[in-house]
């Protein structure tokens, strides 16, 4: 009997230990780990993670046969965030991928070893992300969303040379927002124009506030924010209704309710920032040895819906 419990024991130890390299092996399984904190969904850094993962295809790094991509979304929620990136954190990733300032903030604080690449940020140095673009002196870079502002209400003016009043509409708790908005407040005073502020906090906000602000200014410009990306269709509706022409910061905000901009390819941004990752990836390069990079690219684009109804020739603008 006790040559059967050993026999019995022998075996027990041997599946335990069995299982334990089946369960490390497909942990790891050779692949290359990378992480992803996105904020929350919405159409331009939607664009942005399928263009990143899109080039890490492209040059061979496939997900579920070399890599492992780890993507969540935290919804916009400040406590799904901390909770992602630690885990992200403890995952021990090749690297990790925060898109959207606050998400580079939560997994900046949860990690401070893993090489941290960043994309859809306005300004990362007064997020706390870098101290300067040239040399990046954390653990941290990658490739910001800086829109060209006076570019943008050049737009507005050459496409509605008639406006005296600019309306801005943000939300004033997203620090990429509150950027943009100085930067057009002091571009449109520079210009002998006047503008109107409205702030909106939720996309439950934004027809309102919109509406409102329609009937006291001749069009509006709105900044990068992701509330009001999430809303743009809203927005668009207001637009067309009190017939208020609406300049984007961005090409996907344009599509879903602006008339126009010149604006950033958040596909194009996913990619840009994927060849940073791939210099990290094969050792290459340093986080600290690689630069924030702006917009390899940006590009004139017209919602043709709404250039219609405001009477645009497209073809004097291109």
């Amino acid at each position: 009997m006790k040559k059967a419990l050993l026999m019995g024991l022998s075996t027990i130890a041997a599946v335990t230990l069995l299982a334990g390299c089946s369960s490390k092996k497909s942990e790891s399984d050779g692949k290359i780990k990378i992480g992803i904190l996105q904020l929350i969904d919405q159409s331009a850094l939607d664009e942005a993670r399928k263009g990143f993962t899109s080039e890490l295809k492209s040059t061979g790094y496939v997900d579920g046969k070399n890599i492992k991509i780890d993507y969540v979304n935290a919804e916009g929620d400040q406590s799904n965030l901390k909770t992602m990136s630690e885990r992200l954190a403890r995952d021990k990733n090749v690297l990790n991928l925060a898109i959207a300032t606050p998400a580079a903030q939560a997994m900046m604080t949860a990690d401070q070893k893993t090489p941290l690449l960043f994309t859809a940020i306005t300004d990362p140095v007064n997020a706390g992300l870098v101290n300067s673009f040239a040399k990046p002196n954390k653990n941290a870079t990658g490739v910001t969303d800086s829109v060209p502002v006076e570019s943008q209400l050049d737009l507005l003016l050459q496409l509605f040379p008639k406006t005296k009043t600019i309306g801005l509409l943000y939300n004033a708790a997203e620090p990429n927002s509150v950027v943009q908005i100085k930067q057009a407040q002091k571009i449109i005073k520079k210009k002998g124009l006047a503008f109107k502020a409205r702030t909106v906090a939720t996309t439950n906000d934004v027809e309102q506030a919109t509406a409102s602000l329609a009937k006291q200014v001749d069009a509006i410009y709105i900044p990068a924010d992701n509330v009001l990306t999430a809303a743009m269709a809203t927005v668009g509706k207001v637009s067309e209704n009190t017939k208020t022409p609406v300049i984007p910061a961005t090409l996907p905000m344009v599509k879903l309710g602006g008339v126009a901009t010149r604006g950033i390819d958040y596909n194009l941004l996913g990619r840009q920032t994927a060849k940073m990752a791939i210099k990290i990836i094969k050792k290459q390069k340093t986080v600290k040895q690689l630069p924030v990079e702006k917009p390899a690219e940006v590009k004139l684009g017209f919602n043709d819906q709404l250039a219609k109804l405001f009477k645009i020739d497209q073809s004097k603008f291109k």
